[in-house]
């Protein structure tokens, strides 16, 4: 039988518990702080438009920071292949034009090697696109993320453009370099506009 007791909020015991549960909140809070683990306001308001890019055990549909839990920072730069991606805004007659790149190459400090390039698929389906497939031209395949020790989080954005009807998208022979894509130039060359759907997630290398 439990036995209950009242409980004095001015007691010198309350006193010391509320300290301890109040200094337990802070440390914690710091530590998620500290640990860089949250988004801040200008990664997470960059996903918008409902693009969704599906992993075997990740579907991401919102800007996120990807967690060390159930290796799933090793899985997505070692086991799994290109991803899924979907688009229900998708209209079934146009085409599009999805790029896949890193702003932080190698690091976001000092990113001299931005825009990393790791995927571009042109010619898209939009039938297709609205139910899970990428029926397109591969222009560059697909890289895994695979950002370098000690280097912090990087972001990999996934951006969907509309293909101008009757344009003939390319890289010239400057950009078979993945490094260095000049991405703003890309899209003026081809009249791509602003994306019409964004996301992106953050990660780690594996090790850190």
């Amino acid at each position: 039988m439990c036995r209950q007791t009242s409980f004095d909020p001015d007691s010198e015991e309350a006193v010391l518990a509320t300290f301890v549960v109040l200094s337990v909140f802070t440390l914690a809070f710091f530590h998620v702080e500290g640990a860089g683990d949250t988004l801040n306001a200008v990664d997470a308001s960059f996903c918008h438009g409902g693009l969704e890019v599906i992993y075997p055990e990740l579907d991401v549909r919102e800007c996120l920071i990807i967690p060390k839990e159930r290796k799933l920072r090793e899985k997505l730069s070692t086991a799994w292949k290109a991803p899924q991606v979907s688009y229900s805004e998708a209209e079934e007659k146009k085409t599009y034009v999805l790029t896949m790149v890193d702003p932080d190459a190698p690091r976001r400090a000092n990113p001299t090697s931005a825009y990393w390039r790791h995927w571009l698929v042109v010619n898209i389906q939009g039938h297709a696109l609205r139910s899970g497939c990428i029926q397109g031209t591969t222009l560059t395949d697909y890289h895994p993320p695979t950002p370098p020790q000690a280097s912090g989080l990087h972001r990999y954005q996934f951006m969907l453009f509309e293909q101008p009807p009757n344009t003939r998208v390319s890289l010239i022979d400057k950009e078979s370099s993945r490094g260095k894509w000049d991405l703003q130039a890309f899209i003026t060359r081809f009249d791509l506009g602003e994306p019409v759907a964004t996301v992106q997630f953050l990660t780690k290398n594996y090790n850190d």
